[in-house]
């Protein structure tokens, strides 16, 4: 039996055409490569799991081969490219390596490619070091740096680069992604489903293949939205929608108990509020047509979250919003947490609906 390889190593993009939701970046480095514009020190700086280090080694290969289009996987000039990780060789002695080794030329291909991470773990002293190197670096050798925290690196340091801002990658760019890989694997899903998915990855593409792999394994290659959500102890939208319509029916019994049938799935009241003052403020938006795509939602959903705006009023959603996101706020400080969420989901039942208070029924 062959040995199973995570979707996060095994898709890694190989060309700049296949990175995910980095377009701007990638197309500013193939015609530098192209121009022959390229920096001699670049920082790639982003949240985690965007593509900084694939973007790196795809850089470093490219820059050595003479078909920019076209790379022929045997051919990536390995003796050209080195990893450095600056959280395990953070100190002086090893940037004094550093640079005694980029005086020697490349023997083959055109430049040595040196891709240091995690370079925000350097100490000060090493980067004081590393000066000299970085503002005049030998014609042969170029620098990649990678971080998740650039507010840590020294200025001297961000003034010798260009800079490389990558952004997190879009819960609709990462549910195309994954139905892709889906398909290609012979996963059969939900569309919900893997919009939970890449909601909990928050924008980082590894996070999200690494949730795909154990989902694929939990649903039995069947992802449901309902399993999905289950094993990843968050709610879908549906629980939210229903929720919310209980809310404007001044329905406190039946919101109490959802809300009992939560906690009972395991997750926290915070959690819980967190989510209800977004779905309010999703609802929010939902009033305008101009605004709905903005919610990174189905089409389905995106017209059941109108057809609920429609019944609420705009004053409703505005205290319901600053209730929902008062009660996150003071949840830590609660001596009985379960008692602080129900009494705001009362509030939330006895706010004013169309202007007038609702009648005890």
């Amino acid at each position: 039996m062959e040995p199973f390889v995570v979707s996060a190593l095994k898709y890694r993009p190989q060309q700049f055409k296949d990175v995910v939701g980095q377009s701007a970046i990638t197309e500013t480095l193939s015609n530098a490569i192209l121009n022959n514009k390229l920096p001699q020190a670049l920082l790639f700086c982003g949240p985690r799991g965007v593509g900084k280090t694939t973007c790196a080694r795809i850089l470093a290969k490219q820059i050595n081969s003479k078909d920019h289009e076209n790379i022929d996987p045997d051919q990536d000039f390995a003796f050209n490219i080195f990893e450095l990780d600056a959280a395990s060789n953070n100190s002086v002695d090893d940037i004094r390596n550093l640079n005694d080794q980029v005086r020697i030329p490349p023997q083959t291909g055109t430049h040595k490619v040196y891709i240091i991470d995690e370079v925000h773990m350097l100490s000060t002293a090493a980067f004081n070091a590393f000066l000299k190197t970085l503002e005049e670096p030998p014609k042969h050798v170029i620098f990649i740096l990678a971080t998740t925290e650039k507010h840590k690196i020294i200025p001297t340091i961000l003034s010798r680069c260009q800079i490389f801002e990558f952004k997190r990658i879009t819960a609709n760019d990462t549910q195309k992604y994954l139905a892709d890989l889906a398909q290609d694997q012979g996963v059969a899903f939900e569309d919900e489903a893997l919009h939970l998915i890449a909601q909990k990855a928050d924008g980082a593409m590894r996070d999200a293949l690494s949730i795909f792999d154990r989902m694929s394994s939990f649903c039995n290659q069947n992802l449901t939205a309902e399993a999905v959500s289950e094993n990843l102890n968050i709610l879908d939208k549906g629980a939210y929608l229903k929720f919310t319509h209980n809310l404007i029916e001044n329905k406190i019994p039946e919101s109490l108990i959802q809300f009992d049938s939560i906690l009972q799935k395991g997750i926290e009241g915070h959690q819980f509020m967190s989510g209800l003052a977004v779905h309010f403020r999703d609802l929010l938006i939902s009033k305008n047509p101009k605004t709905i795509p903005l919610l990174e939602i189905s089409e389905s959903l995106q017209e059941a979250y109108a057809e609920q705006a429609k019944q609420i009023s705009l004053n409703f959603l505005l205290d319901a919003i600053d209730l929902a996101h008062s009660c996150e706020l003071n949840f830590k400080n609660s001596n009985n947490k379960r008692l602080h969420v129900e009494l705001c989901i009362m509030q939330l039942a006895s706010l004013h609906f169309d202007g007038e208070k609702k009648k005890d029924r």
